[in-house]
C-alpha cells in the first residue's frame, strides 16, 4: 500500500549565484517550516560574494555543493536532482523566494489530494504590497509565455486549480518523473527552462496543479535584475527554442505566423527601450541553435502520449493575449 505523501521524502534545492542577504533570508524562512524537508541542498554556481561560505557558518545543517564554474540554473538543478537519490519529491526554490511557515506542508498536502498530478506550483506574492507575482505559468499558442495573475491583487486566485506549468522559482516535482523526461534543458542555461520542462511533462501525459495555500514571497530576478540584458537575452532566445522543441504538428506550422509576429513585436519593443543590441543577439543565437533544437524536438515529439488537440486545450489562445499579458 502506498504511504501518505506527508511521510514521503522531500528535499529542497536552492541554486545560488551571489545570493548574499537574499539567500540568508530564504534559508531563515526555510528553517521555520512546520514540515521540515529531509534535506536542503544548496548548489553554489561559483559565487564570488562568499555567500556560500557565510551559509556554511550560519546554517551548518545545510549541505552545500560548490561548483567550479557557473553552470546555470538548469544544469545546477539537474545535478542536484540526480544527487538526491533517496528522495521521492524535490522542491526547487530560488534564493529570492521566501516561504511562509506552512508552505512546504501545504504543498505536500495539496500533492496528496491530487495524486493524478506529478508536479505543482504555488502562490507567489510580489514584494509590492497586496500584489501577486504569479500563480503558475501560461503558454500561448504563439510561443509567448507569462506568469498568470502577475501584478494582480493578492486576493485573487484563492482556490487551487490545474495549470500548465509552475514557475521554477518555487515548484514541486516527483523526482522520478522529472528525471524520466530529462530534467531541465541545459542548453537554456536559465529562463523558460521551467516552461520547457512543463510542456515536455504535459506531452508525456503528466498534469500540474496550483496549490493556492502554499505561499512564497518572490522578489523576482533578485540576483540578475529584472529587465537586465542577461534576462532579455536568455528569455527571448529560449522562447524560440521552447516553441520549436515542444509545439506539436500541425500547430507548429499553423501558429508559426503568430510566433514570428510576436518575435517581431518583441524586437521593436526592445529597440524602443534602448535594448536593440541584446534583443537582436538573442534572436540571432536562437536561429543558430535551431538545428540542435530540431533534433531535440524529434525525441520529445516521438515520446508524446497525449493528443495534439488535448495539449492545445491546455494552452492560451487569442491573437492579442500575448500583448496584454507581458510580464516585461
Amino acid at each position: 500500500m502506498k504511504h501518505s505523501i506527508s511521510s514521503q521524502t522531500v528535499a529542497v534545492i536552492i541554486v545560488n549565484y551571489n545570493g548574499g542577504k537574499l539567500l540568508q533570508r530564504c534559508l531563515t524562512a526555510l528553517s521555520q517550516q512546520t514540515r521540515k524537508p529531509e534535506q536542503i541542498l544548496l548548489v553554489d554556481n561559483n559565487s564570488d560574494d562568499f555567500s556560500a561560505e557565510e551559509i556554511s557558518t550560519h546554517f551548518p545543517q545545510i549541505e552545500i555543493l560548490p561548483l567550479n564554474e557557473n553552470r546555470g540554473f538548469a544544469a545546477a538543478n539537474n545535478l542536484a536532482v540526480e544527487r538526491l537519490a533517496d528522495m521521492e519529491w524535490v522542491v526547487l526554490l530560488n534564493p529570492d523566494a521566501y516561504a511562509e511557515p506552512d508552505w512546504l506542508e501545504n504543498f505536500l498536502i495539496g500533492a496528496e489530494r491530487h495524486p493524478e498530478c506529478a508536479f505543482f506550483g504555488c502562490r507567489m506574492l510580489a514584494m509590492e504590497e497586496n500584489r501577486l507575482d504569479g500563480t503558475g505559468d501560461v503558454y500561448h499558442v504563439s510561443g509567448a509565455t507569462w506568469r498568470r495573475d502577475f501584478g494582480q491583487s493578492s486576493e485573487r486566485r484563492q482556490l487551487s486549480d490545474e495549470i500548465l506549468s509552475p514557475s521554477g522559482a518555487a515548484a514541486l516535482y516527483r523526482r522520478d518523473i522529472y528525471l524520466d523526461v530529462g530534467g531541465f534543458n541545459e542548453d537554456f542555461f536559465c529562463y523558460l527552462e521551467d516552461v520547457d520542462l512543463g510542456l515536455r511533462l504535459q506531452l508525456r501525459g503528466s498534469r500540474c496543479f496550483y496549490i493556492a495555500d502554499a505561499v512564497v514571497t518572490h522578489q523576482g530576478s533578485g540576483l540578475v535584475g529584472r529587465y537586465s540584458d542577461f534576462q532579455i537575452y536568455h528569455g527571448h532566445r529560449n522562447l524560440v527554442w521552447v516553441y520549436f522543441i515542444n509545439m506539436p504538428s500541425p500547430w507548429l506550422w499553423i501558429y508559426l505566423p503568430q510566433h514570428l509576429l510576436y518575435n517581431l513585436a518583441s524586437i521593436v519593443l526592445f529597440i524602443f527601450r534602448g535594448k536593440g543590441r541584446v534583443i537582436f543577439r538573442s534572436k540571432i543565437d536562437a536561429i543558430k541553435g535551431l538545428s540542435r533544437a530540431w533534433q531535440q524536438r524529434k525525441n520529445v515529439q516521438a515520446k508524446a502520449r497525449i493528443s495534439t488537440i488535448e495539449l492545445r486545450k491546455r494552452m492560451a489562445h487569442g491573437l492579442l493575449a500575448p500583448y496584454f499579458n507581458r510580464n516585461e
